[in-house]
């Protein structure tokens, strides 16, 4: 079939790449000229593992091309994507629909008869049915489930697909385009606009209370000495429960879960449902941030003025360069604001954090990082950062202590290595000055 993706950013670079890889031909456009240019080169502007490769490939094929013409992307496609952002509104909690809205009133204003605009983008209950009866074009709604890091693999080998229409051909249509996907046994929800809309942040506002959840458990563990890695094991092996999104930290952020979450119960609101359980779960999780804050002052002598500080992480999670919401960046932030000199080292996202913070210290390496620290912050969970060797590290910093946000270094390992180690979840730090106990994380 003849495609088009209208936005290539994360999702709708992602979707196009991988619709040509099922053998579609596809458009994607966008209005941003130096975008629609590096993807038709070849060239993917972000971060994602899988999707350089597939959009090189598809546009040196003839497959895939870009284009910032909507007169074109209307003449050319029978389906046309929509996959721009709804990021959080600035006056508040809502949902901004203005990119949603211009890319559907702009290709609807060119496709050809018997076109279907299809809606991926994650919006607020009812915005399908307004977009029908506005442009008075066939609408359905196909909500993506990708998880930055895993795009590719969550669109070429979805957990399920969802279809909301309207109509008999809509259907026809969506799984003409899906067939592959369908012929290899992915599970298909078929239903209407309400109930696809609800999908997707019905699921992100889940795995966002099951991460709260088990950060409040945290909190408890702190208060009491408990172990939470243990506590966490324990309730995983429960059959009902599972052992998924269960490990303490410092939080979630980037650009879905917490503007989800808000945008959600905002709009349950206006239609007179009350979810204060999302006001908590965001509650609880910008709390971890604070938390990671007092055990650095704590671990400085009660004030990080002036102490050296080596934050390792800036993305919101590994595998990826976003830094939106990064609970990494805002600790780093919020300490440099404290006076502490923070240098911060990522994998991939230095150049997204530089320009997100240009105030604060960036190093080249990890060892760049550590060299001459007095504390370690572990905050963003990259494979990298627990393969460092706690023993060289603790000849590069000046002093060995260390925080372990993520909940993943080995304790015992570091301990061993003259490491001063407080990991989230515990009654407090283990190591070198002779604490120890189950709130250790050992």
């Amino acid at each position: 079939m003849r495609l088009t993706v209208i936005g290539t950013g994360r999702l709708g670079a992602t979707h196009a790449a991988c619709m040509a890889e099922l053998g579609h031909e596809v458009a994607g456009i966008d209005v941003d000229r130096g975008k629609v240019a590096a993807l038709g080169a070849g060239r993917v502007p972000f971060h994602e593992p899988g999707l350089a490769p597939l959009v090189a490939r598809h546009t040196a094929s003839g497959r895939l091309r870009f284009t910032t013409s909507f007169e074109e992307a209307g003449a050319f496609g029978q389906v046309h994507f929509v996959c721009v952002g709804t990021p959080q509104r600035q006056d508040g909690d809502a949902a901004d629909l203005t990119c949603v809205e211009r890319a559907f009133a702009a290709i609807a204003g060119h496709t050809r008869k018997g076109a279907l605009l299809v809606g991926r983008s994650t919006v607020p209950v009812g915005t399908a049915d307004r977009l029908a009866a506005a442009h008075g074009v066939e609408i359905a709604w196909n909500p993506e489930f990708l998880r930055e890091g895993f795009a590719v693999r969550d669109t070429l080998r979805p957990d399920r697909l969802v279809f909301g229409v309207r109509t008999a051909r809509a259907e026809r249509l969506l799984r003409t385009v899906y067939a592959p996907l369908l012929g290899a046994g992915t599970p298909l929800v078929v239903t209407g606009f309400a109930t696809a809309e609800l999908v997707k942040t019905a699921a992100n506002s889940f795995l966002a209370t099951r991460i709260s959840f088990i950060n409040a458990m945290a909190e408890v563990c702190e208060a009491t000495g408990g172990d939470v890695r243990r506590l966490a094991e324990a309730l995983g092996l429960d059959g009902r429960i599972g052992p998924a999104f269960l490990r303490a930290g410092a939080g979630f952020g980037g650009g879905c879960l917490p503007e989800d979450i808000r945008a959600f119960a905002h709009r349950a609101a206006e239609l007179g449902v009350d979810l204060g359980l999302l006001r908590q779960v965001d509650a609880i999780n910008m709390r971890r941030r604070d938390r990671v804050i007092a055990m650095a002052r704590e671990l400085c002598g009660g004030t990080v003025l002036g102490a050296r500080v080596a934050v390792l992480g800036a993305a919101f999670k590994p595998d990826s360069d976003d830094v939106r919401d990064s609970p990494a960046l805002n600790v780093a932030a919020r300490l440099g604001l404290d006076g502490a000199d923070v240098t911060v080292y990522d994998p991939v996202a230095m150049d997204n954090a530089r320009e997100a913070f240009p105030l604060l210290g960036y190093a080249l390496s990890a060892e760049e990082a550590l060299r001459g620290a007095e504390l370690v912050l572990h905050l963003t969970e990259w494979p990298q950062f627990r393969e460092v060797d706690p023993v060289r590290a603790a000849a590069l910093v000046y002093r060995p202590r260390i925080v372990d946000g993520r909940g993943v270094l080995d304790a015992d390992r570091w301990t061993a290595a003259g490491w001063r180690f407080w990991a989230l979840g515990g009654s407090g730090p283990v190591g070198a000055a002779g604490e120890s106990g189950e709130g250790g994380q050992r």
